[in-house]
């Protein structure tokens, strides 16, 4: 007995000693200029590694940034200087922006966290074309359950972007990722569905004041993506461009009707995507159900007029002109003629379907699989494009009929919008059927073609706009160059705007004008001579009096400025 009793006071002494070398170890001071090993994600890395070393560059007040050395040596101590500075703004934009507006709307990250220190970890290291960072939640975990865990509060970001404006954007949305693991995974014990764990981390950008500006914004890019794909699934997330842009602009209705503490309050819940939303939507005494936002969501991005009511606009100045172009699917030109178009659609994925120059009276038919449940909004608008909005009411089979009488003399189209709600996210069929009949209004023959002509014109040209909204560049000539360029840099667009920028210079900066991604010794040479043609505000500042080749801030802020 006191043989066991002495052995268990030992062991809890020997397990004391080990706690007490664990936490000591984990709070032990970075020391600047210190190499660490990293494990890093090879499906994000440039090189696909699975490993890097980092160099500490810079300790802020509330983060410490590490920098892949091997990409790092490669610099003068010029440009060493210019990305130190660059960091330095970027730490004080996070502890005076990024960190209290993220905490005070969607809580805490882990703090002290694994590592038992309150800084957390942003590593740079070069990621693949497109992808700005990422976060690993097995980071936060002991190596004991996560063997290739840093055992860090730690966020990656694109080496691409040190010197770029979307840097702050993209830190951000990181580290949002960072205090929603923590208040899902780690306070609630439930893992958030992806596509609301992005559509969060997306809307961060945009509260900490970010989008305020529309032009070059990130919710500028994500109406482009979102217009070119409107028919992509908000839940069924593969990580491509149209999945981020439908659910940026999703978000933004939903913040716009219902406020930020929606966002909030489904974040601290114990249920994750539709559910959460639904039991913050209750919280507040909201009738609506996350369906019934999607509904009126589908509407709002089709007609975003407020006359219609609150519910079908945006209140987001930057959002007031967007608008879906209805797919044309049919202009029944003649009395008798009919057309059926059949979908598969993912759920909660909208359809805008668009029907005009019926003669006499319209017939309709919506059929959907029997195995799903679909919603479906009809908008009906007359001769002056005045409209109604109407609810479909389908059977239990999912069908529905709509009979119009004299719509070629009263009405101008008809407008079905239709989603899917299962939660399945299997692909399901529906169809349109649509029929002219009824009373039949003479016109000329060839009225029916010039009107599909006619209509289809101003389709292209909306589609155009849409795309084009905000952009004010030629499009002849390339977007502003945001990321630093370098020699050695292979298939890359934007070398490749940056070539065809320095030819444009004419032959005493570029002679040989090849425009082909690949920044080598005639690009650099290129950059050289103009970096020195504009000494004065490229090389100069930087106390600098030869090109370096290096396409950092001060040239790219040059270029910008020359772009027509």
């Amino acid at each position: 007995m006191f043989y066991n009793n002495l052995k268990s006071k030992s062991l809890l002494f020997s397990i004391s000693i080990i706690l007490a070398f664990f936490v000591f170890t984990s709070i032990n001071a970075a020391t600047l200029g210190e190499v660490k090993n990293f494990y890093v994600d090879p499906a994000y890395d440039i090189s696909a590694r699975q490993n890097i070393s980092g160099q500490l560059i810079l300790e802020t007040g509330k983060i410490y940034f590490y920098i892949d050395s091997s990409w790092w040596s490669g610099f003068s101590a010029e440009v060493k200087n210019e990305m130190q500075n660059n960091l330095l703004a970027l730490g004080d934009e996070f502890s005076n922006r990024i960190y209290p507006m993220l905490t005070s709307n969607y809580g805490y990250e882990p703090n002290p966290g694994v590592d038992n220190d309150p800084k957390i970890a942003v590593l740079f290291h070069q990621l693949k074309r497109g992808a700005g960072g990422y976060f690993n939640s097995g980071n936060e975990y002991s190596k004991y359950e996560v063997p290739a865990s840093n055992e860090r509060e730690m966020v990656y970001l694109n080496s691409d972007y040190l010197a770029s404006p979307l840097l702050k954007r993209l830190l951000a949305h990181e580290f949002a990722h960072l205090i929603t693991f923590n208040q899902k995974e780690k306070l609630n014990n439930i893992e958030e569905e992806v596509w609301l764990n992005e559509a969060r981390a997306e809307y961060a950008i945009t509260l900490c004041g970010y989008d305020a500006v529309y032009s070059g914004s990130n919710i500028q890019k994500r109406v482009v993506e979102f217009l070119k794909n409107p028919n992509d699934s908000l839940i069924d997330w593969q990580g491509i461009a149209s999945d981020y842009g439908v659910l940026n602009i999703f978000i933004q209705y939903l913040v716009d009707q219902y406020g930020t503490k929606i966002l909030s309050d489904s974040l601290k819940s114990n249920y994750s995507g539709i559910g959460s939303i639904n039991y913050a939507l209750t919280k507040y005494g909201y009738a609506e159900k996350f369906s019934d936002v999607f509904n009126d969501w589908t509407v709002a991005v089709l007609i975003n007029d407020c006359s219609y009511g609150m519910k079908y606009c945006y209140k987001n100045p930057n959002l007031k002109n967007l608008k879906v172009i209805p797919i044309l699917n049919s202009i029944l030109s003649d009395s008798g003629s009919a057309v059926s178009v059949n979908y598969f659609s993912k759920s909660w994925a909208g359809h805008w379907d668009k029907i005009t120059n019926a003669k006499g009276g319209l017939n309709f038919d919506f059929s959907g699989d029997k195995n799903g449940i679909f919603a479906v909004n009809y908008i009906l608008c007359d001769k002056l494009n005045k409209c109604v909005i109407k609810s479909l009411a389908l059977d239990s089979s999912q069908n529905g009929k709509i009979s119009i009488d004299n719509f070629y003399d009263n009405y101008s189209s008809l407008i079905i919008v239709s989603f899917l709600k299962n939660t399945d996210n299997n692909s399901l069929q529906f169809s349109l059927g649509a029929r002219a009949g009824g009373q039949t209004t003479i016109i000329d023959d060839n009225s029916g073609l010039l009107a599909r002509i006619e209509e289809l014109k101003k389709q292209i040209s909306a589609i155009k706009a849409q795309l084009n909204a905000g952009k004010q560049k030629s499009p002849s000539f390339c977007e502003p160059l945001n990321v630093n360029l370098y020699f050695g840099l292979i298939n890359n667009s934007d070398v490749s705007c940056l070539q065809q920028f320095l030819k444009n210079q004419g032959r005493d900066i570029y002679p040989e004008g090849l425009v082909t991604g690949n920044f080598y010794s005639k690009t650099k040479t290129a950059v050289i001579k103009f970096q020195e043609k504009y000494s004065s505000e490229i090389l100069k500042p930087l106390g600098l009096s030869k090109g370096t080749g290096y396409v950092g801030i001060s040239t790219r802020t040059k270029i910008n400025n020359l772009l027509p």
